[in-house]
């Protein structure tokens, strides 16, 4: 008899143990297989560097929009031929070297909030898709400057956030997903998006860009990613208590929250702030930030580590504000 029971409570404790692990293993969303397909395609040779302004960026922009379109996102770009919405958004810029008239492209995708009284109220979610593309003029053999850390890993990023958002429950607030044109070549993308907004202004909550999130930071922990501005509005303190691994920018000097898209909506009220972990490599801009530099299970965990935060505020009332005397 006590034999029995023994046998039966090992067999518990065992059965017990097996559940605990499946559950860890299920509890991860964003699988590595999916961050290294999006970053194959986007900073492999055959883009030649997502030039801004060049038909490699468009055809980013439609690849990150086919990717919207497959999770079951709504389209939020421009409309096509046969008068249905898309998910691409074609921008006329003019290049800052030449003078000339090189078009740009956000891909724009959507889901609309379930709560008629927070659908109104937007959460933008963002990163830049293009790069500086094809350099004949620098040193070397190499010269297509692929651009996967800056900012292929941002834009995966918005792609596996997206899949992993259109897969659950239909959050209470409305989430734009937006992958920025021309960002290397003035921010034309997200300029045309503020000056041409989708919704009203005050409707926009919140913006997180996502930029070079492809290598840890040596100044802060391994599974730890930073915010540029931090410290200018209670956003980030915020999502830090719902478990987001996110501190203070450790380079201010270097001034980052200024030097995204973020801050063309920054400039006109909205809390805006950039997520990273770039470390300073001596890759930044130069034909060697490829895609054998970048750590996958530190990208993975990274956006994974994002999700859980992002649904928790796509589902609140809260509304983050500027600290007193931060606002840019």
């Amino acid at each position: 008899m006590n034999l029995n029971k023994l046998a039966l409570s090992s067999v518990l404790l065992f059965a017990i143990f097996l559940a605990l692990q499946t559950s860890s293993v299920n509890a991860q969303i964003v699988l590595e297989r999916n961050v290294r397909a999006g970053m194959q395609f986007l900073a492999g040779d055959a883009m030649q560097g997502r030039g801004s302004g060049t038909p490699f960026e468009r055809i980013a922009a439609e690849y990150v929009g086919s990717q919207f379109m497959q999770f079951g996102l709504e389209p939020a770009g421009e409309k096509g031929p046969d008068g249905k919405l898309t998910f691409v958004q074609s921008i006329p810029t003019k290049s800052r070297r030449t003078g000339a008239e090189g078009t740009t492209w956000n891909a724009m995708g959507k889901i609309t909030g379930s709560d008629p009284k927070l659908s109104g109220e937007v959460i933008l979610i963002s990163a830049h898709l293009d790069h500086l593309g094809v350099r004949d003029n620098t040193p070397g053999d190499d010269k297509i400057f692929n651009g996967a850390d800056d900012d292929a890993s941002g834009t995966v990023a918005v792609i596996e956030l997206a899949r992993a958002l259109a897969n659950g429950k239909r959050p209470k607030r409305t989430i734009y997903f937006v992958a920025f044109g021309s960002e290397e070549a003035g921010g034309f993308g997200s300029r045309w998006f503020v000056e041409n907004m989708p919704v009203a202004k005050e409707k926009l909550v919140a913006n997180l860009q996502f930029e070079m999130i492809g290598r840890p930071d040596s100044k802060v922990r391994p599974e730890e990613l930073w915010l540029t501005g931090f410290e200018r509005s209670n956003l980030g303190p915020e999502l830090a208590k719902r478990g987001a691994k996110l501190v203070q920018d450790p380079h201010p000097d270097q001034r980052f929250f200024m030097r995204s898209d973020n801050y063309q909506l920054a400039k006109v009220g909205v809390i805006a702030h950039t997520v990273s972990s770039f470390g300073l490599h001596t890759d930044y801009h130069k034909s060697s930030d490829e895609i054998k530099t970048i750590d996958f299970v530190h990208m993975t965990r990274s956006i994974d580590s994002m999700v859980k935060p992002i649904v928790w505020l796509v589902n609140s009332n809260f509304r983050p504000v500027w600290n007193e005397g931060m606002k840019p």
